[in-house]
């Protein structure tokens, strides 16, 4: 009898990656949460809260930039400097988002653009394609809208 392939082991090796009972649990996660973005502080909570695991901090840092050099996860910075992590899409070249600069919530714009996706997503490709055509190698566009979002506006609590 063949075992089950697991996915998030195979992603792991492919990207050249050990799998450690870490790594399987941090990717898993992102992947289990892909449209939400996460610093590393707030990954330490979740983890411990929904999971029962406490990573150690500087471990967890290490992992979630590997996993990033990898392209397995995006990092973003937002306007506090702060950087957040999610799960690097699979086939998008441009990843839209809004970052209030009142409560600093990251939140995707794909879907409230709709039609206009398409185009910014051949955009980000002609983008990248001059970029690579003067020697540099990209992998993604970070579309970043900020500004202060409606909860924030209107007083209501998240």
């Amino acid at each position: 009898m063949t075992k089950p392939i697991d996915p998030i082991n195979e992603l792991l090796t492919a990207h050249g990656l050990r799998r450690t009972y870490a790594a399987k649990l941090v990717l898993g996660w992102f992947l289990a949460h892909p449209n939400t973005s996460y610093t590393h502080s707030q990954l330490l909570l979740v983890l411990a809260k929904d999971q029962h695991e406490e990573l150690d901090k500087v471990t967890l840092y290490r992992l979630v930039d590997r996993l990033t050099q990898v392209g397995l996860l995006l990092c973003r910075v937002d306007t506090n400097r702060v950087r957040r992590f999610q799960a690097m899409p699979v086939s998008v070249h441009a990843i839209p988002h809004f970052e209030c600069q009142s409560c600093h919530r990251d939140s995707p714009l794909a879907d409230a653009l709709k039609a206009n996706v398409d185009d910014l997503e051949r955009a980000a490709q002609n983008a990248l394609a001059a970029l690579e055509a003067l020697g540099y190698q990209g992998h993604s566009i970070d579309f970043a809208v900020r500004g202060v979002c409606a909860e924030c506006v209107t007083g209501a609590s998240h």
